[in-house]
């Protein structure tokens, strides 16, 4: 990496204390794919911090080239007297969902090395285009509040790690001009241009239509994310004093709640019968319609049922009965 200069107008140390809401922690890692935008997070980064950055490369090994890329990488990080690890997506991958597993994979990955390594901080290179992107794609599909909060500035990843994505409010172009003056070789992800992936599609109409401004989308969602921290505050409340939690399952008052909290209360209900299950938002919304109107429901392993106007019980779901296996 050629002279770590800084770069105009993006004060990384600031915005990263921001997203994490505290000085962050002496030992950070930033995840570079060898783009333009994780190449410019790191430059900014060692920039701002020197001797106490790693750099996080995933080979999911789903393109040939992958490889090479990661290890051109890493002698480039030695170079310039930056750790560098590689880790590696090893075994069989789905047939579909790729991208989907992928990300999981990619997260747990680092996650798991940063919390063995002791660094307290991982950054992605998420920028206000990627989060103009995800506002989209998720309005399309006819998201809530929460999810039209988009990519969340900071969340946690593993025991005693969080995942700061310091750079939500910064352009792509900001950064491109950053990965340029670092000197540093970019790879070109080619499933990023690729149209049969959504945001591929939603990168091209926002490309193609001038008048859907992206600062103003990215900052959309960073309003909705603060409400959505609001409503998740107030869902808190609410199960305090509305919430019993049993040895068998849990009892919720819903009575008179407004439908974003008591989805945000079916969900947590949920969560403590079932904390591995990931219901989306309308099958949340269609449990609590059920329970409003008296009926009852499952979902993802809970049975739910009213026990009176807005009283609702939680328990574990019986095993479904093999109806092939008859007795007498």
């Amino acid at each position: 990496m050629h002279g770590l200069i800084a770069a105009p107008g993006i004060d990384l140390p600031a915005r990263l204390a921001a997203a994490l809401g505290h000085a962050p922690p002496p030992r950070l890692a930033v995840a570079v794919s060898g783009g333009p935008d994780s190449v410019a997070l790191l430059h900014l980064a060692v920039a701002a911090w020197p001797g106490q950055v790693s750099a996080l490369t995933v080979d999911h090994g789903l393109r040939a080239a992958a490889a090479d890329e990661a290890r051109r990488l890493g002698d480039g990080c030695a170079a310039a007297g930056i750790p560098h690890v590689l880790l590696a997506w090893a075994g069989p991958k789905p047939a579909t969902g790729v991208q989907a597993a992928a990300r999981a994979a990619r997260y747990r990955l680092m996650g798991e090395w940063c919390a063995a390594a002791g660094v307290g901080v991982l950054m992605t290179a998420h920028h206000a285009d990627d989060q103009a992107e995800t506002l989209l794609m998720r309005l399309a599909r006819g998201a809530g509040s929460g999810g039209l909060a988009g990519i969340r500035r900071c969340r946690p990843l593993a025991p005693g790690v969080m995942l700061a994505r310091p750079l939500l409010d910064v352009r792509r172009e900001a950064l491109a001009v950053v990965a340029a003056a670092s000197g540093w070789p970019i790879v070109s992800d080619p499933a990023n241009r690729d149209p049969r992936h959504r945001r591929s599609s939603a990168r091209a109409t926002l490309a193609a239509t001038p008048w859907l401004d992206v600062a103003g989308m990215a900052l959309a969602a960073a309003n909705l994310a603060d409400d959505a921290a609001a409503l998740d505050w107030t869902a808190a409340q609410a199960w305090d004093g509305r919430a019993q939690v049993m040895a068998a399952g849990v009892t919720l008052d819903a009575a008179g709640l407004p439908a974003a909290l008591v989805q945000r209360l079916v969900a947590r209900a949920v969560a403590e019968i079932a904390p591995d299950a990931a219901p989306r938002g309308p099958d949340l919304a269609r449990l609590a319609a059920r329970l409003a109107i008296g009926g009852s429901a499952t979902l993802a392993g809970v049975q739910a049922r009213a026990l009176s106007s807005g009283d609702w019980y939680f328990t574990k779901a019986p095993p479904r009965r093999d109806l092939r296996d008859k007795t007498s």
